[in-house]
């Protein structure tokens, strides 16, 4: 990304910030936590970096290839095999099941053999879960559901939005290693962002936003 700043702030002078208005590379297999406060524009930058809006000045590349120049067919690519997103507010289907949510993304993917899926849902503790209807779930369970979710595709980069806001130590140091272990077999790079609690990973870089 280079010289980025969301239309919104172009007005404010005077920012601090280790993202806005500079020139970052994120490298595929490094890690990196974003730390923000609120109103600092988190959700703006996961927004643009996914592509599901525009409104910024300065630009955002993949591959050196600006993605204000890509088409729907290049997006659908993108998100299918390259960039994976755990959504702050998880977009699961509530009247789906757990482990249909799942299957939305896996059926598209072809990534993971159910047997893994099933041994995810055990290791995160909602095994019992699997034929729950998403709407019905907890929070935190549905946190754990969206992140299996997120893994079961390949990609080059893994954003997760915030995304052990309401889970316990425990349940986040086991959701941390599944994630890290899946990004390191496929050599991928890891963006988190945070407001307050925080994975407790090995970070390559820290950036306040």
């Amino acid at each position: 990304m280079s010289q980025t700043l969301p239309n919104v702030f172009a007005s404010r002078a005077n920012m601090t910030s280790d993202v806005w208005s500079r020139d970052l590379c994120f490298e595929r297999g490094h890690t990196y936590l974003i730390e923000a406060q609120s109103g600092t524009g988190k959700s703006s930058l996961c927004s643009f970096i996914n592509g599901h809006r525009d409104d910024y000045q300065g630009s955002f590349r993949f591959d050196g290839r600006d993605i204000r120049e890509l088409r729907v067919t290049d997006w659908v690519a993108l998100r299918q095999r390259h960039l994976s997103h755990l959504f702050q507010e998880l977009r699961l289907f509530p009247e789906l099941t757990a482990w249909e949510n799942v299957q939305v993304k896996n059926n598209l993917t072809h990534w993971k053999e159910d047997k893994e899926l099933h041994a995810w849902f055990g290791l995160l503790g909602i095994a019992d879960k699997e034929d729950a209807k998403v709407g019905r779930m907890s929070f935190g369970q549905q946190q754990r559901v969206a992140m299996i979710r997120a893994l079961a595709q390949p990609f080059d980069f893994l954003l997760a939005d915030e995304p052990v806001s309401h889970l316990d130590d425990e349940n986040s140091c086991i959701m941390a290693e599944l994630m890290m272990q899946e990004a390191k077999a496929q050599g991928a790079g890891v963006i988190v962002t945070s407001i307050g609690k925080r994975m407790d990973l090995p970070y390559d870089e820290i950036l306040n936003l």
